[in-house]
């Protein structure tokens, strides 16, 4: 409708030029918007405004010429001026009826569309360390990360969605020392495990498991040193030390074994719980594979001939300044190894290299800081820097009983992604996570997600799909005649609580659109509450499968349409539509 309307007010300035109302030579870009208010129709349009200026003459007279234009079109039941310019379009019973034939014959592809033109687009989210079990935290950027890939995918863009796997690095080597600690017990040695360790039973699985496929091809071996004692009182220093004893305890093959077993133990279990909470990768990057291959320095390399890279303290450097970083930056430590924004840079200049017109990156807000030091880089590599987007996501915070919980990763104190889905169910995990914009700390109420009541919005939502698919069935049982793809006497659709359906159901495209251009998909979760309360609402004061044949055909395809834009919707969310409750 939107677009119908711009084509419209495009057609009448036209036939305003041709007949000499309006000196132009090129016609104003035109801009139609719903309006704020139902009490100033449907649609609206400030274009008069801005001919005003480039004319000089009065805003009103220009919009109440072509006011006078649009009057009479059949979508529409009238055409006022307001204020100091603007036209006004509130639509006709018919343009809303025409709603539901559009939804009746389009399905799953309503409010789809073609706007991305199959631009290649890469959605990269989660890609979090493999170091422990997903949390609640993850569990955000998990949500939030898939619906909009989605919304993306409906308007039209060809969309990739990547994890980044962190699989090397001193995370995964503490990592590793901490689950061979937990084996070295399993076998009888005494150790303690570091302050800078990894916590949590998670780890004992993994040791478990290492032992029962390996057996006691980790055990200390011949004269092999005791661990090193935390003598300087240096946490870090002592888990360096702790590092480079389990290396040469084990040696390299048993080491590289060592560390393969515990990163594919904890890929693989964040690939499972990821599925499990409805989202699949088309691809799993590793930052070792990519190390590997020579990119880092292929792209520190680039760097240098542009002259961005200098040499200072035995480092390697980043003139981060020149781009509007706060310092520069090390890209090679004086060690020769290349630091994490090091591979950073290659990452992301190999994703522009893989042919991806847009790069969209979701993070948690600890990394806000780091975007504009990505950016230059980017920006010094040759890349477009605007063609790199970063959506930051605030925190969570996981409330049962009133009460909130503490996390700590490395403590091994967090409640799991796969705990909280067992515990409220996916759909309400999903739906929960995209309840607020990602700009807004995230209050997670477990006992509210877990309810089977109106205050639950997962569940008001999924209620209204079922509600109509019984009212489906009954009609069926009933022997009445379901609509199909053209359903008949839509006409009769002219009680107030039936527009205020159609007009509902009428915007469903411009959320979808508007979602996925705004990258926020808080917008769909709050208009299908939006559509649910419309339909609850009509339900409750109408009676569907009534007595007049051609009432209730109009009626059941109204509901009809309805049932399909709450399944269209909740599968951008990632949410079931059930048939029933």
């Amino acid at each position: 409708m939107k677009q119908h309307l711009h084509e419209v007010v495009e057609n009448a300035l036209r036939a305003m030029r041709e007949d000499g109302e309006l000196a132009l030579e090129e016609l104003p870009g035109i801009v139609v918007e719903r309006a704020r208010d139902p009490r100033h129709g449907d649609f609206a349009t400030p274009v008069a405004l801005g001919l005003a200026k480039a004319l000089g003459r009065k805003p009103r007279d220009i919009a109440e010429r072509l006011a006078a234009r649009l009057s009479g079109t059949a979508q529409l039941e009238r055409v006022e001026v307001a204020g100091p310019g603007f036209v006004n379009f509130h639509l006709s019973a018919a343009a809303l009826q025409g709603v539901v034939s559009q939804v009746s014959a389009e399905g799953e592809a309503f409010g789809r569309s073609d706007q991305g033109g199959g631009r290649r687009i890469q959605v990269e989210f989660v890609s979090s360390n493999p170091t422990g079990p997903l949390h609640v935290g993850h569990g955000r950027n998990a949500a939030f990360g898939a619906v909009l890939a989605n919304l993306l995918d409906a308007v039209g863009f060809d969309v990739q969605r990547e994890y980044y796997v962190n699989d090397i690095g001193r995370q995964m080597d503490t990592l590793a020392l901490s689950v061979w600690l937990h084996y070295l017990e399993r076998r009888g040695e005494r150790t303690t495990l570091p302050a800078r360790g990894y916590q949590g039973d998670y780890l004992r699985e993994i040791a478990a498991a290492l032992e029962a496929e390996h057996g006691d091809a980790f055990a200390l071996r011949g004269p092999a040193a005791a661990p090193p004692e935390d003598a300087s009182g240096d946490e870090e220093r002592h888990l360096s030390a702790l590092i480079e004893w389990s290396r040469e305890a084990l040696g390299d093959e048993r080491h590289r074994v060592l560390f393969e077993h515990v990163r594919d133990r904890m890929v693989e279990e964040m690939r499972q719980d990821l599925e499990e909470f409805g989202i699949v990768f088309d691809c799993w990057y590793s930052e070792g594979e990519m190390k590997a291959s020579g990119a880092v320095e292929r792209a520190i390399d680039v760097l240098e001939r542009r002259g961005h890279v200098y040499q200072a303290e035995g480092a390697r450097w980043f003139r981060a300044t020149d781009f509007g970083d706060e310092k520069d930056r090390v890209v090679i430590r004086e060690n020769g190894e290349s630091t994490y924004f090091a591979s950073d840079i290659a990452y992301h200049r190999e994703k522009f290299e893989r042919g991806f017109e847009h790069v969209i990156d979701v993070w948690g807000a600890d990394h806000h800081g780091y975007v504009p030091r990505l950016k230059g880089a980017l920006a010094a590599l040759g890349c477009d820097p605007g063609s790199f987007e970063v959506t930051v996501l605030q925190f969570v915070n996981l409330f049962r009983g009133g009460r909130r919980v503490q996390m700590s990763t490395r403590a091994g104190e967090f409640v799991t992604l796969r705990e909280l889905r067992e515990e409220t169910g996916r759909d309400a995990a999903r739906f929960f996570y995209v309840m607020r914009k990602g700009d807004q700390h995230l209050d997670f109420d477990l006992d509210l997600a877990r309810s089977r009541t109106s205050e639950n919005p997962v569940y008001y939502i999924q209620y209204a799909h079922a509600r109509i698919c019984s009212v489906l069935r009954q009609a069926r049982a009933r022997g009445h005649a379901l609509p199909g793809e053209a359903p008949p006497h839509l006409d009769r659709l002219s009680e107030g609580g039936e527009l205020a359906l159609m007009r509902c159901l009428s915007r469903y495209p411009e959320v979808v659109e508007s979602a996925a251009a705004a990258r926020e998909p808080h917008r769909m979760a709050f208009y299908l509450r939006e559509l649910a309360t419309e339909f609850h609402t009509y339900y409750n004061a109408h009676v569907v499968l009534g007595d007049d044949s051609e009432l209730r055909s109009a009626r059941l395809a109204l509901s009809g349409a309805v049932r399909q834009v709450l399944a269209n919707g909740l599968s951008l969310l990632g949410v079931d539509a059930p048939e029933s409750m």
